[in-house]
């Protein structure tokens, strides 16, 4: 079986193009865990505006990220890597940053994913059970006094060390569960984008446009900016076809493919999901956040039976985001830890060729997250401020990797225009990092604009200071060397990666 050579073990080369695509099924569960918030504070048709503009800036972003996917083949951890390659002739400070941040806006997803999957499972199978949700004031025991124990966090620590388990046994294992899950996915899709169309219950008068609310700061355009910021880590998420990259059996054409293919597709339900699903079940399930009664309304339907396929449908497409981001912030830490910027445990796979050591921290992290954050949707809010900081480095890299090493080997070698496209989409993330970390708050369990969130605020900052204090430590410590602040890159690749990346341009 060929492999890309990274260590005495090897990442496999097993997958193909149309596997990436199932990876990236995630995206329209992102949407889902933001939808009712978001309809919510812009409105059905403001909500579908703004979705279909972060959607679509996704698909420009992921066309550059397969040039920069190509350059380095055998380089695990996606944009983050990319970042790191680019501004560590500048400075060794972006790499941890762009890594952590960007791995604290995948790891956050499981426990958001877990305890929204627990509350639907209690509302729909055991509603007597403590702790109604996540929030709940009640539950089976209290956790430090910082939250109450019940159902769905217990369902949410089983998930996430099931999806631990379907991705610590090896690549395959959890790309399989996730062809499955995915088939269940095109369920509630097709119910919620076609159905309504199909047998009209669709209403365009249950659609509102909130953005043109004189009393809002700026016209409206604060709250659309900080929408767009918050929006980033579930429209973009695609770029999660780019972190397999050394794991495709033909690298530069499969992850082109999985990118663009991904992305594509994430845009037109992104677009169409929230204009379609508001409008044929109502703006009232949707912002409550009762998905599943909401299909009902529109399949017109109140049968126990289909209820509960529902539920078992919804369940299967919100499982997929874990697997998803189990497999892809365990990689990223591995990439970055190879590449000396934390610490050394991280970089190691094990006995299947998966980076368990970072899949596991990631494991454990969240189940901390389950046990001691009240608000985990706040938490994830605030984990955004990396996780776009680390888009932002990305794309300015892209700028900077075509001037320092314009000879450099680009098996995909996109136009000349690419360049400032990438330049101007780096500046739209510094803007939205500018306002939306500035102006997000977090209430009543969802999001808003116009207050402070310290506390989520705090958190996603100290997620990047630790980040650079494991740097520091992988160095000082166990390097046993200085802390190097720039670091000289070659213009062209060594022996071993030009052998690679000629294979690359030969069957590209």
């Amino acid at each position: 079986m060929a492999t890309a050579a990274v260590d005495e073990r090897q990442l496999l080369k097993t997958l193909r193009w149309y596997d990436g695509f199932v990876i990236a099924l995630a995206n329209p569960g992102f949407l889902l865990l933001s939808l009712a918030y978001s309809v919510a504070d812009l409105g059905g048709w403001g909500a579908a505006l703004l979705w279909g503009i972060s959607a679509t800036v996704a698909v420009f972003i992921n066309t550059l990220y397969s040039e920069l996917a190509a350059m380095f083949p055998e380089k695990s951890g996606g944009l983050a890597l990319f970042a790191n390659e680019a501004w560590r002739k500048y400075t060794t400070l972006v790499g941890p940053i762009a890594t952590f941040g960007y791995w604290i806006g995948w790891s956050v997803v499981l426990a958001t994913s877990g305890l929204f999957i627990g509350s639907v499972i209690q509302g729909a199978w055991w509603p007597n059970e403590p702790g109604g949700s996540y929030l709940a004031a009640d539950g089976y025991f209290s956790v430090f006094g910082l939250t109450q124990f019940g159902l769905p966090a217990a369902i949410a620590i089983g998930l996430i060390l099931a999806v631990w388990l379907f991705n610590v046994f090896g690549t395959r294992v959890g790309v399989t569960f996730g062809y499955i899950a995915g088939m269940l996915l095109m369920i509630p899709l097709f119910i919620m984008i076609v159905v309504p169309i199909v047998n009209g219950s669709f209403d365009s008068a249950n659609l509102t446009y909130k953005l043109n609310d004189p009393g809002l700061a700026w016209g409206g355009l604060q709250l659309a900016l900080v929408w767009l910021w918050l929006m980033c880590w579930s429209a973009w998420g695609v770029d999660v076809c780019a972190t397999f990259a050394p794991e495709y059996k033909d690298t530069a054409r499969d992850t082109k493919l999985a990118l663009r293919s991904a992305a594509l597709f994430s845009m037109v339900v992104y677009i169409t999901l929230p204009i379609f699903f508001v409008g044929g079940a109502g703006p009232k399930d949707v912002e409550s956040y009762s998905y599943v009664a909401g299909m009902m309304s529109i399949l017109g339907t109140d049968s126990k039976v289909v209820q509960d396929f529902l539920v078992f449908c919804l369940v299967a497409s919100f499982i997929i985001t874990m697997n998803t981001a189990t497999a892809d912030g365990g990689r990223a830490l591995y990439g970055i830890s190879r590449d000396g910027m934390t610490v050394k445990q991280l970089g190691v796979l094990n006995r299947y060729h998966v980076p368990g050591n970072a899949m596991t921290l990631d494991m454990v992290v969240n189940i901390l997250f389950v046990l001691l954050i009240g608000n985990i949707f706040g938490v994830l809010a605030a984990s955004n401020l990396g996780y776009v900081l680390a888009h932002m480095f990305a794309l300015s890299g892209f700028v900077l990797l075509r001037r320092d090493r314009p000879n450099w080997p680009r098996p995909i070698h996109l136009g000349r225009i690419w360049a400032p496209i990438a330049g101007a989409l780096s500046l739209w993330c510094l803007l939205l990092t500018i306002v939306g970390f500035g102006w997000f708050h977090v209430a009543g369990g969802g999001y808003s604009s116009g207050g402070s969130g310290a506390k989520e605020k705090i958190i996603g900052v100290s997620v990047l200071v630790i980040g650079l204090l494991l740097f520091f430590f992988r160095r000082i410590v166990q390097d046993k060397e200085g802390v190097h602040w720039r670091e000289d890159t070659p213009t062209m690749p060594n022996a071993r990666e030009a052998a690679l990346l000629q294979e690359e341009m030969r069957t590209a």
